[in-house]
């Protein structure tokens, strides 16, 4: 599933529903009309959506209307907020509307961090692996209990030379959590 990701600020207006559309400038956007997506803001996801519509027209171009669909008053404040965010921006600066729907909200919004477990915590999916299944490596549980013992997969990286190291963490986080799973010992939080 892909993500659209938003500034902390635009989080009442997401929840709302004031906000449905997004203006990103450029004309490369990885998506399209049925896309479905996660929506997240200031670091959280907050639910799930589905792409509506998908245009590019020049800055100059923008409408009242665009501005409204993405929460704004009038296009004036909307360009305000573009030019916060794109300090390059013109009147002939190509601009993406996104349109979107949000077809679930989370119960309680989940760290985007945490999202690749379904919403579940990494430390909850590191325990219950080491303590409910016996398919795990040397490796892999020698990864999980440092991962434990450092609370953070930031730290433990760190103690495996370095933040690149992360993803040895995560695969393993991941393999658990499938495995978990279909054991039924936990299920998907969104």
């Amino acid at each position: 599933m892909k993500n659209l990701k938003f500034d902390g600020r635009y989080k009442d207006m997401l929840l709302s529903g004031r906000k449905r559309a997004t203006i990103r400038l450029g004309k490369k956007i990885n998506l399209k009309p049925g896309d479905e997506v996660l929506i997240h803001s200031g670091g959280y996801v907050l639910g799930k959506g589905i792409i509506k519509r998908v245009e590019t027209k020049k800055v100059s171009e923008l409408t009242d209307e665009d501005a409204r669909l993405d929460g704004f008053k009038n296009k004036e404040e909307l360009i305000k907020a573009l030019k916060e965010h794109y300090k390059h921006l013109t009147p002939e600066t190509p601009a993406t509307i996104i349109e979107f729907e949000i077809t679930k909200l989370m119960d309680k919004p989940i760290l985007s961090a945490d999202f690749p477990y379904e919403g579940n915590n990494p430390i909850e999916i590191a325990e219950k692996a080491l303590k409910y299944l016996d398919n795990l490596s040397f490796e892999e549980i020698a990864l999980l209990n440092l991962f434990l013992k450092e609370g953070s997969l930031r730290k433990a990286a760190y103690k495996l030379g370095g933040l690149n190291k992360r993803y040895k963490i995560r695969e393993v986080l991941r393999k658990a959590y499938e495995e978990l799973k279909k054991k039924g010992l936990m299920e998907p939080k969104i």
